[in-house]
């Protein structure tokens, strides 16, 4: 008896750690969830970095050279061409710069939003796929790990501008 009653608990316990599971949407493991946690730590940053350099967005190093609203439109822009070719879609024409410092901010904010949930939707055979990108063919997966290591190279980029200007980044105080 207690060897049946032991079987049917732990039949039902099977059962009960399942069920959760098949009513839960797909939740992003392995490589898609650490590379849309990168986003989001950039997106902090450059969202951070955008809201204390409010009032400095015209100024660059030199002529020739972006200035701080250049890289965070940049930032915005290559978000959403990323996305949307994970997705599949026609990317959208290069939006017209933003200069108000909120929305930049907000900009900034939702595309990498847009990024992290076009990374999350990819599959593992999905980051095997073929995609052009910048006129190169490209895995998504290296497309994904090719415009985040650009990022965190313009990341560097707004740091150094901040610290000229005076301007600690806001994780640094």
């Amino acid at each position: 008896m207690k060897r049946i009653l032991s079987r049917i608990g732990l039949c039902v316990f099977a059962i009960a750690s399942t069920a959760p599971l098949a009513q839960a949407p797909r939740q992003a493991t392995g490589l898609q969830a650490a590379l849309a946690q990168d986003a989001g730590t950039l997106s902090d940053k450059f969202t951070g970095l955008a809201r204390v350099m409010a009032g400095k967005y015209d100024w660059k190093p030199g002529p020739g050279v972006r200035s701080v609203a250049d890289v965070f439109n940049l930032i915005v822009f290559e978000n959403g061409l990323l996305a949307s070719t994970l997705a599949g879609t026609p990317a959208a024409a290069r939006p017209a710069p933003v200069t108000d410092p909120e929305k930049l901010q907000e900009a900034l904010k939702s595309s990498y939003a847009n990024l992290q949930k076009a990374i999350t939707a990819l599959s593992n055979n999905d980051l095997q796929t073929t995609v052009k990108l910048f006129g190169q063919d490209w895995t998504k997966r290296d497309a994904v790990l090719h415009v985040l290591e650009d990022q965190h190279e313009h990341l560097g980029q707004s740091i150094a501008y901040a610290r000229t200007n005076g301007v600690a980044p806001p994780w640094s105080k």
